[in-house]
């Protein structure tokens, strides 16, 4: 009795199942259901958070408002800090030598983005991965220096921005002769181990030869250098003072650059609004901090997928004249003002 009991419930729960099978709404509602559950598992998953090595030639202190200028380009972009990415700072505090061995820690931690800012912190992370995207914050010559293969195809793994420096350094010193009356020698604030501070000499160097003015060139290599840097440019008796972008060392050290200058009635061309800032004369060239947060739309675009070798390599939109009345003041100097009606900025 009781298996023939079992039989029948068996057979009872066999036919209310070819039944439901039968109807094609229970079957719709079941692979919906199923969906949804699959659907549901996969949401619950944690997404990824990217990692963003970002590597810098001079030390934090120096570079505070170009890393927030880059983290504020990610927000923008709708990226959160903590939860859609991680940033992996490093800093080579003005030492050149230490860019290999940083851009081997960043590669060795497989970050999915590589940010440098400047050609020898882009060129070191370049020798050590032919994989990881990098890209370039700042770079004076990107072709020139062999970093791409063009600006419009760039190749490789490597892309971003471009500060045409070498393209700017006539512009420097023509802007100089126009201020300084009488100019006729000037010293070259330069790293010859930075290939675009190679470019910017050459490239100035040309210029003074057409202007007809002496290029005294100063090398400063380490931060060790500047005050045989400033002695020599004192003994020369320069008349004024460039110092190009690129330089580590440079812009690490802004401040003594700037207050030397001012000591000794030099009037000063930079190419980054900072030495300005720190009481530089002039300086003329793209904005730095706003060419970090354009290196964002690069980071966030390789993150969702597109290859560097695709994305051309951006060169400057704006170019900024900044002069600095203040210190033209203290160093006895009237900047005529067929210039100062040309300044983007005038910082009284």
């Amino acid at each position: 009795m009781h298996e023939k009991s079992w039989m029948r419930s068996s057979s009872s729960r066999s036919g209310n199942l070819k039944s439901k099978i039968k109807n094609p709404k229970w079957l719709g509602l079941s692979v919906i259901a199923f969906v949804l559950g699959v659907g549901g598992a996969m949401a619950q998953q944690p997404k990824k958070i990217a990692r963003i090595g970002y590597l810098f030639g001079s030390t934090p202190a120096a570079t505070a408002h170009n890393i927030e200028a880059f983290r504020q380009g990610l927000r923008e972009l709708g990226h959160v800090e903590g939860k859609t990415f991680v940033l992996e700072l490093r800093y080579s505090e003005a030492r050149t030598e230490r860019f290999p061995e940083i851009a081997r820690e960043l590669v060795g931690l497989k970050m999915d983005v590589i940010v440098a800012a400047t050609d020898v912190a882009i060129a070191a992370v370049k020798r050590e991965t032919q994989t990881i995207p990098i890209v370039m914050a700042l770079s004076g010559d990107p072709v020139g220096t062999g970093l791409v293969a063009s600006l419009a195809h760039p190749g490789g793994n490597v892309t971003g921005l471009s500060a045409i420096s070498p393209e700017l350094s006539g512009k420097r010193l023509e802007l100089l002769k126009e201020v300084v009356t009488g100019l006729s020698r000037v010293a070259f604030l330069w790293n010859p181990d930075v290939r675009g501070n190679v470019l910017d000499y050459k490239e100035t160097e040309g210029a003074a030869s057409s202007l007809r003015l002496q290029l005294q060139s100063v090398e400063v290599v380490r931060a060790e250098d500047l005050d045989r840097a400033f002695s020599a440019v004192t003994k020369e008796r320069a008349q004024a003072l460039i110092v190009p972008p690129q330089n580590t060392v440079g812009f690490a050290n802004r401040g003594q650059i700037a207050t030397f200058a001012q000591k000794n009635r030099l009037p000063s061309m930079y190419g980054q609004r900072e030495y300005v800032d720190a009481g530089g004369l002039m300086a003329y060239g793209p904005s730095t901090p706003d060419m970090h947060r354009r290196a964002a739309t690069y980071v966030d675009k390789i993150l969702k997928g597109t290859k560097p070798a695709d994305l051309p390599v951006e060169q400057p939109r704006k170019f900024e004249l900044i002069i600095n009345l203040k210190t033209a003041k203290q160093i006895g100097l009237t900047i005529p003002p067929n210039v100062l009606v040309r300044a983007d900025t005038v910082i009284k």
